[in-house]
């Protein structure tokens, strides 16, 4: 009986031993971690930014696109292609010199001109909406060459 007791116990402490190790899939100080996804999440704002660049850069008083301009939006077409049910706007922006008006006008422009290009990579129209800040939204702070051509721009964002 003492034996079958002995053997009885052995038993439990061995399946206790094996149900440990199975559990503890973690580093070697046996605290478990959860794998953790890394980069942006797929089909995000992060992961567009990442993956195809936001933005788009325009000449002084220009709303035509440059072939840089044009390799950003082909990266965004793919990208849009990828994950059919985002949606965008796109947003035209301008440096601070002109008037409102104007600024305004260019702004949205520069944002179809983005648009545009988008839809005849078949991009459906219909994920696409444009609006112009004018010079109301500066993405770089200055008053010289450098910080104007940063602003003029149209970016891309998940709506």
């Amino acid at each position: 009986m003492r034996l079958k007791y002995i053997a009885a116990l052995s038993m439990v402490a061995l399946l206790s031993a094996c149900a440990h190790e199975k559990a503890n899939t973690g580093d070697s100080s046996g605290a478990a971690t959860a794998m953790q996804p890394s980069g942006p999440v797929p089909g995000s704002e992060a992961d567009l930014v990442a993956t195809a660049g936001d933005r788009v850069l325009f000449a002084l008083n220009k709303s035509g696109l440059t072939s840089e301009a044009q390799a950003t939006l082909d990266k965004q077409a793919a990208w849009l292609a990828q994950y059919p049910q985002v949606n965008v706007e796109i947003a035209g922006n301008c440096d601070d010199r002109g008037t409102e008006e104007y600024n305004i006008a260019l702004g949205q422009r520069r944002a179809n001109a983005a648009r545009d290009y988008l839809v005849a990579k078949g991009v459906a129209s219909s994920r696409i909406s444009t609006i112009s800040y004018g010079k109301d939204r500066p993405t770089q702070e200055g008053d010289d060459e450098s910080a104007w051509a940063q602003n003029r721009n149209a970016i891309t964002a998940v709506h």
